[in-house]
């Protein structure tokens, strides 16, 4: 290796511990709740990928509702405001640390699982449009028909498939 490559090494080595001595310390600073779920979140989004990739979508749902059933709503209404913010920004904080650029299907059905966690009833949607002569689809959380953690609000650009994907998991039993 040359001189010139060894001292750009360097540079990115010293770069990159900066960078991880700062994440370090962003997360150190949060409450211990948010580290939570900022940790799920991390690992939700890695587990979900693997997920979909083997079983796919709707397998992958029935498995997530059945290791975490919901109970009904747990989070009181004064609170759930406070609550559903939190885990969208630490799911959102998560995501930009991963080693790949998680899906919508992945953020939505992960953030469905979160918020089920914490006795929200959310639900998956899926929507889908034509562009272009080729068929897209889109996935986000609802909850109560209020969209959840949608970036630049992009469901408004897709006609929602028909009703919450939330129902597959009882039409399966």
């Amino acid at each position: 290796m040359s001189p010139r490559q060894t001292s750009k090494m360097q540079a990115f080595d010293g770069c990159s511990k900066l960078h991880f001595m700062r994440t370090l310390r962003g997360y150190l600073r949060l409450s211990a709740f948010e580290r939570r779920i900022a940790f799920q979140s991390f690992l939700g989004l890695f587990i979900t990928r693997v997920g979909l990739s083997l079983v796919g979508f709707r397998r992958w749902k029935i498995e997530v509702a059945r290791l975490m059933p919901f109970h009904g709503t747990s989070c009181e209404a004064g609170m759930r405001a406070s609550v559903c913010g939190t885990i969208v920004r630490m799911q959102a904080a998560a995501e930009r640390r991963l080693l790949f650029k998680a899906s919508c299907l992945e953020h939505a059905l992960v953030l469905w699982w979160l918020l089920r966690r914490h006795g929200i009833p959310a639900e998956v949607r899926i929507g889908g449009r034509k562009e272009q002569g080729r068929f897209e689809a889109h996935a986000w959380v609802e909850i109560d028909g209020v969209p959840l953690g949608d970036a630049n609000s992009a469901h408004r650009e897709f006609v929602p498939l028909d009703g919450p994907a939330t129902l597959m998991e009882s039409q399966s039993r």
